[in-house]
């Protein structure tokens, strides 16, 4: 299988390479572009990139005009770094399709679990897009769960906790994994989050469908049919 292209834009060179040596530890080739201007130059000229990092302020074009010339062309998924945490600049990147929004400073192994998860979301990484389990099914590319053939609403977290569960049906996961793989980093919070979600996941999925979530008494859960 190919390896998956991801363009790292940004004028820091020393940026550039950290996060090439993690993507490239995880199988992706990596281009890079140092300015905005060869960013867009490499991103028509390339046609199968899969997913691009996109720095916001650069010379010559920075990341906002960048993703908005690519979104004209193209729904690339594009993670965008900024070193100010505006949310002003949050809310601008969500209007033009900006897919996650990173501060600097950031871990790179957090970067490269978002990026794993957007692939997965968009249907470049994974075959297995179709899951089922008893009443319900989750189709992952079209983003939609069927409960006896009813759509249900979910949010992204309870999609994404729902899909971890599909995928390990049977197995007793304690919530400190379910932390680590939904929410793709190591969580330091409380682990009540969990129970949270699990309650509203378990209430939308109606007496059938949320009955199939057990509770392991001190540990966590378990999807069963």
């Amino acid at each position: 299988m190919d390896k998956l292209k991801v363009l790292v834009v940004d004028d820091e060179s020393r940026m550039r390479k950290l996060v090439r040596d993690f993507l490239v530890k995880g199988n992706y080739e990596v281009l890079e572009a140092g300015d905005g201007e060869e960013a867009v130059d490499l991103f028509f000229s390339e046609k199968d990139i899969a997913l691009i990092v996109l720095d916001v302020m650069m010379p010559k074009m920075d990341g906002w005009q960048v993703c908005r010339e690519i979104r004209q062309h193209s729904k690339v998924p594009i993670i965008m770094l900024t070193a100010r945490a505006d949310e002003r600049d949050e809310l601008q990147g969500f209007e033009l399709g900006v897919d996650e929004y990173i501060s600097k400073p950031f871990s790179p192994k957090i970067l490269v679990a978002r990026i794993e998860a957007i692939l997965r979301r968009t249907n470049h990484a994974g075959n297995d897009e179709l899951l089922s389990c008893g009443c319900i099914k989750v189709d992952k590319t079209a983003h939609r769960v069927l409960v006896d053939d009813k759509d249900i609403e979910l949010s992204y977290k309870e999609f994404e906790l729902l899909t971890y569960f599909i995928e390990n049906k049977g197995i007793a996961l304690s919530r400190e994994k379910l932390l680590n793989n939904v929410w793709n980093y190591d969580y330091f919070g409380d682990a009540r989050t969990i129970d949270t979600h699990v309650k509203k996941l378990r209430s939308k999925l109606g007496d059938k469908g949320g009955e199939m979530i057990k509770t392991i008494w001190g540990m966590g859960y378990k999807l069963q049919e």
